[in-house]
């Protein structure tokens, strides 16, 4: 059977379509971005399910979670990340982060609360509101909170040291008085006492 001029460009024509489509679906798929998967945890409030705010929208569980993404848990709601094989990460109630990530790691900024690492191929890098950066492993976990209470257990310090100077003063004060007294106890003005050493 002979195949005519018109057929043969007919079918030139779709294998250049169907080649064409092939060859942009997988330079498509090769540019695909990192994504994951927050799970929300906690106590149901009036009967509503606990939610997170994600960039300003409050989210549920199975929500997508991709770089640069800010997520603020409240006091009865906390957040699990899940990003792929690059690691697992909990945010705990009452706390703010902002997490990006690639296919070469996880980095956060913690602005409030708690942040913990619960599995990851590599450290996870936090910043931190006083300056500091942490670089977490699996199992390991940073806060804000601990700044604060440091804080409170230097002013307490702080008062113990000055009740300690108060107390030594007093204890200077009656061991000169008793020592420069010369055994003489004056009671109730110009009162005589007789004393059995001569």
């Amino acid at each position: 059977m002979k195949i005519g001029r018109i057929e043969s460009k007919a079918l030139s024509f779709c294998l250049m379509v169907a080649m064409l489509a092939t060859y942009s679906m997988v330079a498509l798929a090769g540019d695909a971005r990192v994504a994951g998967e927050i799970v929300v945890s906690g106590t149901a409030v009036d009967g509503i399910a606990p939610v997170v705010l994600v960039n300003g929208e409050q989210v549920k569980s199975g929500r997508s979670i991709f770089t640069s993404s800010s997520i603020i848990t409240d006091k009865n709601s906390s957040a699990t990340i899940k990003i792929g094989s690059l690691g697992t990460l909990r945010i705990a109630p009452d706390s703010s982060l902002t997490i990006s990530f690639d296919k070469n790691g996880i980095r956060s900024e913690l602005t409030k609360g708690t942040l913990s690492v619960l599995s990851s191929s590599d450290a996870v890098s936090v910043a931190l509101p006083n300056g500091t950066l942490s670089e977490l492993t699996a199992g390991k976990s940073v806060s804000t909170v601990q700044d604060d209470d440091d804080d409170d257990d230097d002013d307490g310090a702080g008062g113990w040291w000055l009740w300690a100077v108060v107390f030594a003063g007093a204890t200077a004060a009656v061991i000169f008085a008793a020592a420069y007294s010369n055994n003489r106890v004056n009671v109730g003005g110009n009162t005589t006492i007789i004393s059995p050493t001569s």
